[in-house]
């Protein structure tokens, strides 16, 4: 054996490099390659829910939009004439009509009003009831389920009860404080006074969903945060301006979109509170709708009307979209 034979080392062969695994494998079994078909799995499973919305929704709008571009009446209702095709005459119509004009501004006032008032006490009494015990908080939870759960009809019947003119609790009430003489008092003979009830009803509604979902959110607000904000000096309001507040953004944003929607829908609440016939100044987007489609036997009009207020709600939808896909962004 030569002296370069024993100095020189054997280098082993290469192995070839493995290949990169794309996910968790079982030892012993193949690997399975994702199948082409599942792409298509969450739409086979939103179908039944997709159909239920055609069927229930669809033909609704369809003939909704179908009657608002023509002439319809109680002869077409019954079959004595075919319906005639008026193009944008109804839209015409309504447009140029103040009446109508006063009911949207009136319907956006209320809008307003009510879902600022609802937003402002749910998040007062979500934020109190971080600050109680926990049996007192199961208290206020079960009373607000209960009074979400409580049917419109039945709520209605109460606060007509409560503003009752001769019987009324709360001018019986009134009328024990020292100077107030409420006795008799009609709470609907103006509007502007009958309107404030109504609101009030409509948030006593509403309030229920706004607490129990904000204080799910504020259970998801970091303790540590709030600390921290606090040792930098802020108070109270300070926190909640700039910790609790820009968390909540979502979850604000959602629950004003939906109040706005539910707010400019609102129908049994007037209808059944004026009896069935509201007059002129209580007269909403929907209960105007229904007057001149069901009193007036104006089906095309307030077909029109009714579009009119689907357009307004779908920009409010839009708004909300934006505004989600703006904080999207920002995460």
């Amino acid at each position: 054996m030569s002296a370069a034979e024993t100095t020189t080392a054997k280098v082993p062969p290469t192995r070839p490099s493995p290949t990169p695994r794309t996910g968790p494998e079982v030892p012993g079994k193949p690997t399975r390659k994702p199948s082409a078909g599942g792409a298509a799995v969450p739409w086979v499973l939103l179908a039944p829910c997709l159909l239920v919305l055609v069927l229930v929704m669809g033909y609704p709008l369809v003939r909704l939009v179908t009657l608002s571009f023509q002439s319809f009446g109680k002869s077409e209702l019954w079959g004595f004439k075919e319906a005639e095709w008026v193009g944008l005459k109804n839209f015409t119509a309504i447009l140029g009509d103040g009446e109508f004009w006063a009911v949207v501004v009136r319907t956006i006032v209320f809008t307003v009003g009510a879902v600022a008032l609802t937003m402002v006490l749910g998040m007062v009494i979500a934020l109190l009831m971080q600050r109680v015990s926990g049996w007192v908080k199961a208290l206020i939870s079960i009373a607000l389920v209960a009074s979400w759960g409580m049917p419109i009809i039945v709520a209605t019947a109460i606060f007509k009860w409560i503003f009752d003119t001769d019987y009324g609790v709360l001018n019986w009430l009134l009328s024990k404080l020292p100077g107030v003489d409420m006795a008799g008092h009609n709470w609907f003979a103006s509007g502007t006074q009958g309107l404030a009830v109504i609101m009030l009803l409509v948030v006593w509604g509403a309030v229920p969903f706004v607490v129990i979902t904000l204080s799910a959110g504020l259970t998801q607000v970091p303790k540590e945060m709030e600390e921290a904000a606090r040792l930098d000096g802020a108070g109270a309001w300070g926190v909640f301006r700039w910790v609790t507040l820009p968390i909540l953004k979502p979850i604000l944003v959602m629950l004003t979109t939906l109040s706005v929607i539910w707010d400019m829908g609102v129908f049994p609440q007037v209808f059944v509170m004026r009896g069935g016939n509201p007059e002129a100044e209580f007269q909403l987007l929907t209960t105007y709708s229904y007057q001149k489609a069901f009193v007036v036997n104006d089906y095309s009009g307030g077909s029109a009307i009714a579009l009119v207020t689907v357009l307004l709600l779908l920009g409010v939808v839009a708004v909300y979209m934006r505004q989600m896909l703006k904080i999207g962004e920002v995460e």
